[in-house]
């Protein structure tokens, strides 16, 4: 079994009382899943402190209690370990006590607003496709070779994360893509854990309710680069302002793709439309499923990852043109009777909503309506939401607004904050339909024939937040239900 002065190593200790040459059983931030002879870490949270469940952890049988505060009163043959940051902390022993599993193969980490999962996921089908046993760890879903896992966090807590890995690891997985988002770096998930890769997609207004600028974000997703060690790369968009800042202090290689700019991976877009992408990339003509100029992107980043980790040209353009769309990205279906096109997207921050519009009307005749499905989440960053109906109502032909995950917030109060963006001009345009399965029927009883609808904010999910409770939802299925219906 595991020595309890194993895992602590290089998690920077203040002070220990006890014996830490003791065997322990297993490790948690959560009271109620110690048992006998586990270790406690107790991590200060945005709603719950664990140094008030030390107590609870110590009943139910703990051998060591890794904390920032020593508790006052402390028990007999039981380990106590003072460190500065358990957050930190955590992410070490995590790593420790599953014996470093990202050493053992090559971890490459996709951070940005957007495009996180489409090129982790893309990626992870990529190095399957080409006879790899990969792991890959998204919003969408952990998986350990063809096993799937469901999650609810980009970046899982730094001890899901090194389990993972490590069944990675006991599967012979070579390749292992991970999203990293800004949450993860600032809580120090992945803290412990070694890259082999990182790759920057872009950056906008998002998450400005937990951190406090955008200077603030910005500079978060700039440690990730700074942290990556010597021997790996950092490719970076070189089309984003804030690309090359993300490579400012890294000791990584470093590498840049671009549509604009000149960069190490440089693409032209041919030809645009619902059934795919025309691309010239570095030279080569590619036709890919994927749709859009922010997939465009989404490609090149592939393109270069795959180059960077080995995979032969010819191989790496074969496959990419083989590779389809991630659940709930631009996902689209068109009705059988009056060929309504119907797509989904987890569009949810301004920027991503803004593109995927671009993206439909660059594509669409201008002959059909375009009516947009959107809303924004509730208890997170709110100065987004007037942008969100800005830009959902000067690139629609009409809008339908509704809830996303209200989650604790009034939905009504949410939708106002949105209205507040529209500008008078389009004021005509817009409808407010709380109940978000009505405003998909109501979009749905708006369309005619060849008329386009755009469901935004909640792409993949299958569930909708309120007041604590998740329900079952997906876009896509009802949207599907109901188009059939009116059909027949």
């Amino acid at each position: 079994m595991i020595q309890l002065k194993d895992i602590l190593f290089g998690a920077s200790i203040q002070k220990v009382i006890g014996n830490t040459h003791v065997a322990i059983t297993n490790i948690s931030f959560d009271s109620r899943d110690i048992g006998l002879n586990d270790v406690f870490v107790a991590i200060r949270g945005a709603l719950a402190d664990g140094h008030e469940y030390i107590k609870t952890a110590e009943d139910n049988g703990a051998l060591a209690i890794v904390c920032e505060e020593l508790p006052i009163k402390r028990i007999s043959g039981i380990t106590y370990v003072q460190v500065e940051n358990t957050k930190k902390a955590l992410a070490i022993i995590a790593a420790n006590f599953y014996d470093k599993p990202s050493e053992n193969l090559k971890l490459v980490g996709v951070t940005g607003t957007n495009g996180k999962t489409t090129i982790a996921s893309l990626l992870y089908q990529l190095f399957t496709k080409a006879g790899f046993t990969v792991g890959l760890i998204s919003t969408v879903k952990i998986c350990v070779g063809k096993k799937e896992y469901a999650t609810k966090l980009t970046t899982p807590d730094s001890i899901t994360i090194n389990k993972y890995l490590k069944e990675m690891n006991n599967a012979g997985a070579e390749f292992c893509f991970m999203e990293v988002s800004s949450h993860g770096i600032d809580q120090h998930r992945t803290t412990g854990l070694k890259f082999a890769g990182g790759i920057f997609t872009n950056l906008s207004h998002d998450h400005l309710d937990y951190h406090n600028s955008f200077a603030e974000y910005r500079d978060v997703k700039k440690r990730f680069f700074d942290e990556l060690p010597s021997d790996a790369f950092a490719l970076t968009n070189l089309d984003d302002k804030n690309g090359s800042i993300m490579l400012q202090n890294t000791k990584a290689s470093k590498k840049n793709y671009a549509l604009k700019s000149n960069a190490d991976y440089k693409a032209k877009i041919m030809e645009n439309e619902f059934s795919g992408l025309l691309l010239n990339l570095n030279g080569n003509e590619l036709w890919t499923k994927l749709i859009g100029n922010f997939n465009a992107y989404n490609v090149l980043a592939i393109y270069a990852t795959a180059d960077l980790l080995g995979i032969s040209e010819i191989e790496n353009l074969r496959i990419i043109s083989e590779l389809t769309s991630v659940d709930g990205r631009f996902e689209y279906f068109i009705s059988a009777k009056e060929k309504i096109t119907a797509i989904v997207d987890y569009a949810h921050t301004p920027d991503a909503l803004k593109n995927v519009l671009e993206t439909i009307n660059t594509i669409r005749s201008k002959n059909e309506e375009l009516i947009t499905v959107v809303g924004c989440g509730g208890d997170r960053d709110a100065t987004k939401r007037p942008l969100m109906g800005e830009i959902a109502s000067s690139l629609s032909t009409k809008v339908v607004f509704t809830s996303d995950n209200p989650r604790t917030e009034d939905p009504d109060k949410i939708i106002e904050d949105v209205e507040a963006g529209v500008e008078p001009q389009h004021q005509k345009k817009i409808l407010a339909v709380t109940n978000r399965k009505q405003a998909i029927k109501t979009a749905c009883t708006m369309a005619q024939n060849g008329d386009i609808i755009l469901i935004a904010g909640k792409g993949h999910e299958t569930y909708q937040e309120i007041n604590g409770v998740r329900s079952d939802f997906d876009d896509m299925k009802i949207v599907k239900e109901i188009l059939n219906q009116l059909e027949k």
